[in-house]
């Protein structure tokens, strides 16, 4: 069943949004809020010819769990967040407070169980999620798919390398000095205070002070102090993140956590769907090609929340 409802933590932004419920249900049901990943993508979190969110949300209410998906502040309100906040925007504007709200959303609705309201946030969103909990998300579990414990711009500079690797040789001098110019704007954000830092724009609209202020809330430290469930998921083919620099420190991170659990997929990509050219480089053209988020990882994410 699916209800069109409104997410307005700011009045200035109302969001529309999907609450799917289970078809039948007697009693509560436990419920999940979907954040996205970056860049400005609807509520389905729609990347070329699929729809990761949606693909969850379906899968997800046949096994008897409400979720409530939202459209991203930035994919309708784009231009006139750049208007209100300019340089001084941050992932609080962006992304947290809509999740925040949500949260507080399911928690009223009378069909769903307050205690067991759970976060599925994918790349960025599961890369903010302990962060998002701490604010007041107050959830009663996390799931984290493809997400990363590094800085957002340590992880675009690994992208960008991967991309080099896969150049020909005759773009490659030019495009190894493009990323040497971005990496040394990254590394010059320690030093900036907050005021220089609102002011510098770094790569389209993104101002170094969105990267600053992420980067004085460390992600893994938000992990380290959660006494949360906590399921980490990554498919094995993600060319967006590293089972060597990000599914691995999730792991260690997590070894001696009483509740956690990590598993990576064999052949899936960032979107968790079969990996077809595992490459970067390709990475769109394999976006475009239609598909849904493999079976398994439903299975096992409800499975996961049922026995929370």
């Amino acid at each position: 069943m699916i209800e069109q409802v409104t997410v307005v933590a700011n009045p200035s932004y109302p969001l529309e949004g999907i609450l799917t419920l289970p078809d039948t249900h007697t009693e509560k049901v436990p419920a999940v809020v979907f954040v996205h990943g970056s860049g400005a993508l609807d509520k389905d979190e729609t990347i070329g010819a699929n729809k990761l969110f949606r693909d969850l949300a379906d899968g997800l209410a046949k096994k008897g769990i409400a979720s409530l998906r939202y459209d991203k502040r930035t994919c309708t309100y784009g231009k006139q967040l750049i208007q209100e906040f300019g340089g001084s925007l941050t992932v609080e504007e962006e992304i947290i407070h809509d999740a925040l709200f949500a949260s507080r959303m399911l928690k009223a609705d009378p069909r769903v169980d307050a205690n067991r309201v759970f976060m599925i946030g994918h790349s960025q969103g599961g890369m903010l999620a302990p962060r998002i909990d701490a604010e007041g998300g107050d959830f009663a579990g996390l799931v984290i798919l493809a997400g990363t414990l590094r800085t957002l711009d340590e992880v675009i500079i690994e992208q960008n390398e991967d991309s080099l690797k896969q150049l020909d040789e005759s773009q490659r001098e030019m495009a190894s000095q493009q990323i040497k110019a971005l990496k040394d704007k990254f590394d010059s954000i320690a030093d900036m205070s907050e005021e220089i830092a609102k002011q510098s724009l770094l790569l389209g609209s993104v101002y170094a002070w969105y990267l600053k202020e992420m980067q004085q809330h460390p992600n893994k430290e938000y992990l380290i102090k959660t006494n949360k469930p906590v399921f980490v998921l990554q498919g094995d083919k993600d060319v967006q993140v590293s089972v060597e620099k990000d599914f691995n420190q999730y792991q260690q991170i997590l070894k001696d956590h009483p509740n956690a659990s990590c598993k990576l997929y064999p052949g899936l990509n960032h979107m968790f769907m079969k990996a077809i050219y595992g490459t970067l480089k390709d990475i769109w053209e394999e976006y475009n090609v239609p598909q849904t988020v493999d079976g398994t990882v439903i299975e096992d994410v409800a499975k996961w929340i049922l026995s929370v």
